[in-house]
């Protein structure tokens, strides 16, 4: 693997760039494989990393139906923050926030991560005596979070219309918390997981799992039969579907997520602004769109461009507080597929196949936990255990009641 740096940055500019190599491998898979990972978006790409930089488990494939990296990881509205309620999700996603701190300089990747602040809004009094409990609960674990008025608020983003049909009352403010950019996230942990050894294979669907007395013996795709005693279902939305193929029944639904794009304008938008009363949030990337998202859709289903309803709400509360973006042109519109679980947390777990491991259920919350996600999957393949962070991510606490319950900080696309 070629480093990255200043200096060979400055070499290859005397070629005009032209001399540097694949980034990745794109190999034919082997026969048979310590461990297979079904899904090449970014919690799949950074549980291979991970286990192999913490774990030494390098024969690893991970198989991907379509590209690297153009499922969810490619839809989403790419915010980090780790101001969660509950503690198990604080320290999961605080782990995730640690990591994300470091990361570029770990993959000698830039994922643009920019630790701008995200700012939820409060509309009503109820709103703010939530906000003040969940800034409350972060600090008692260690988690950065203030309550911010109206008039800061306004100092920070002055443009923003404090007085509408949605009064802003105050709100949180995570300082840490910020945006990456999702392309980068995915390219650099297959850069890295490649250099390590792992085969990234992608056009291979998964059409079957075969198990062999009570353990699973590997996977059908759609270039044949591939061997192996771990296999590790990653799959987002389509998540469910895949279990199924082993008999295993997800306590998980699918749903469309809404996002969109406006055209470029110059640099207005310091921070990321979310609402989760009115469904709606906005950002501004390196490139110059406003990135704005909404709520998931409430109908089950796979379909990748969502309902118009829920666009126009969107973009309604959006005017209504920014009146100055009244008039950007919207570039384009898409729908991701995210998966919700009862208590809106993830399932990181051991299944009743042996060797059959699932992370999925993340919902709205999936890209900011990315690499957190995959170290603690890694760990979980690795040891056939569950790390100390997702012990209580299991499956099986959708019978035992040991729910947590996340709707409060995670009903909204975020």
């Amino acid at each position: 693997m070629q480093k990255f740096s200043i200096w060979s940055l400055l070499r290859n500019s005397m070629s005009y760039h032209e001399g540097w190599g694949r980034q990745w491998r794109s190999p034919e898979p082997r026969r048979e494989y310590d461990v297979v990972i079904v899904g090449a978006g970014g919690h799949g790409l950074a549980t291979a990393y991970y286990l192999a930089k913490e774990h030494g488990i390098k024969n690893v494939a991970v198989v991907e139906r379509g590209y690297l990296g153009g499922g969810n990881t490619a839809r989403n509205t790419t915010i980090v923050r780790s101001n969660y309620l509950w503690d198990e999700a604080t320290a999961l996603y605080e782990k995730a926030m640690q990591l994300w701190e470091g990361l570029s300089q770990d993959l000698n990747y830039n994922v643009m991560f920019s630790q701008r602040g995200v700012m939820n809004l409060g509309h009503t009094l109820q709103d703010m005596r939530d906000i003040e409990r969940r800034v409350t609960a972060n600090r008692l674990n260690g988690v950065d979070a203030e309550v911010v008025t109206p008039a800061q608020i306004k100092e920070m983003i002055p443009f923003i219309n404090l007085n509408t049909r949605y009064p802003v009352l105050g709100a949180s403010l995570q300082r840490r918390a910020g945006v990456a950019r999702h392309d980068a996230v995915a390219w650099g942990f297959a850069r890295a997981a490649d250099a390590l050894g792992v085969d990234i294979i992608q056009n291979c669907e998964v059409t079957g799992i075969r198990r062999e007395n009570g353990a699973v013996a590997g996977v059908d795709t759609a270039k044949g039969f591939i061997r192996a005693k771990k296999v590790a279902l990653i799959a987002a939305g389509h998540s469910s579907v895949v279990a199924s193929m082993a008999g295993i029944r997800l306590p998980i639904e699918s749903h469309p997520l809404q996002a969109l794009v406006s055209e470029p304008l110059k640099p207005i938008f310091p921070n990321v602004v979310m609402s989760n009363a009115i469904h709606a949030y906005i950002s501004q990337s390196d490139k110059g769109d406003l990135v704005i998202g909404a709520g998931i859709d409430q109908y089950a289903g796979y379909g990748q461009r969502g309902s118009y309803h829920t666009i126009e709400h969107t973009l309604q509360a959006i005017v209504e507080m920014f009146p100055l973006f009244s008039r950007v042109r919207m570039n384009r519109q898409w729908g991701g597929i995210v998966d919700v679980s009862p208590d809106a947390c993830p399932i990181i777990s051991l299944t009743p196949v042996k060797g059959l491991y699932v992370d999925c259920g993340w919902g709205t919350g999936g890209f900011k936990a990315t690499p957190g996600s995959g170290w603690v999957m890694a760990h979980t393949v690795a040891q056939d255990r569950p790390h100390a962070l997702n012990e209580a991510f299991a499956l099986d606490r959708f019978y035992s009641g040991h729910l947590i319950d996340e709707h409060g900080a995670a009903a909204v696309a975020h």
